[in-house]
């Protein structure tokens, strides 16, 4: 068995089991159908392509039930962690899972061998990181510098790792006694975890502190877009979706960086030429 169509009943079948955390059920098509845990699942029409059914388990919204003991039981039957997307993109289940902002589901990929840093995200081709900060899943996003993610200075920016973005930019390993900091919780609650990999790089240009600044506003990490201001980032930068600093920051409903960024002058794309 190497691939089913998406409307195979058996395809149905195990997708329905996986969704709905029905343990019993997946374990009895797994033991029915040797070679299952290996298959791909083709779909066409949207979203054409092949994945795997570890993919089914991470895929949107994630949170399904019972979906650490699903990548287990998958794992165990053969199912390979780092299996990649075949389509558009050549993501693996934990880009989705960081997608999803499904910390269960990160933490049992993981468990399970999944490569932390594997490219081919649709953010910019970049690791499961990069889809968890570009997607604003802050808690998916920490778990992942938590479990030892490498960051950009995008990612350091776009998730208050000031140190960190001071590492980049100012081209300074962080010593012993000064690890590397967190802003403050920002308006949810989220724990912000040290970012302690050591930096040997020169320090950022110019395109590369004005797009971090970008990602400091999406995130609302109010300290981290004053130091990238100063260090001499572009206030009305137009970055994704056409969007300049002030209006990502609107979106993403960070009002006190919206306030800021309006007392120093910055424009909505609407409002530039």
């Amino acid at each position: 068995m190497e691939t089913l169509d998406s409307q195979d009943p058996l395809a149905l079948a195990v997708t329905e089991a996986i969704r709905g955390g029905d343990l019993p059920a997946l374990r009895q098509c797994l033991a029915e159908h040797p070679g299952l845990a290996v298959a791909r699942i083709v779909e066409h029409g949207c979203g054409p392509g092949s994945r795997t059914l570890l993919h089914i388990a991470a895929d949107w919204p994630g949170h399904f039930p019972n979906g650490p003991a699903v990548v287990a039981m998958l794992v165990a039957a053969g199912a390979d962690p780092n299996a990649r997307f075949e389509g558009a993109h050549s993501e693996t289940p934990l880009h989705w899972a960081a997608s999803s902002n499904d910390v269960p589901m990160l933490d049992a990929l993981v468990r399970a061998g999944a490569d932390i840093e594997s490219a081919g995200a649709v953010i910019g081709g970049g690791t499961p990181l990069a889809d968890a900060r570009g997607f604003g899943q802050w808690r998916a996003a920490y778990r992942l510098v938590e479990l030892g993610a490498r960051t950009t200075l995008e990612d350091a920016a776009t998730l208050g790792l000031l140190d960190r973005v001071k590492v980049f930019v100012e081209g300074l390993a962080p010593t012993a006694a000064e690890p590397v900091g967190l802003e403050p919780a920002n308006q949810e609650g989220d724990h912000k975890p040290a970012d302690l990999e050591p930096a040997d790089q020169e320090p950022a240009g110019h395109d590369a502190v004005t797009r971090a600044f970008w990602g400091a506003c999406h995130g609302g990490r109010l300290a981290t877009a004053e130091y990238l201001l100063a260090h001499g980032a572009d206030l009305d930068w137009i970055g994704y979706d056409d969007k300049t600093p002030l209006d990502i920051a609107r979106a993403a409903d960070a009002d006190g960086v919206v306030r800021w960024l309006r007392d120093r002058g910055a424009k909505g794309r609407a409002e530039l030429p």
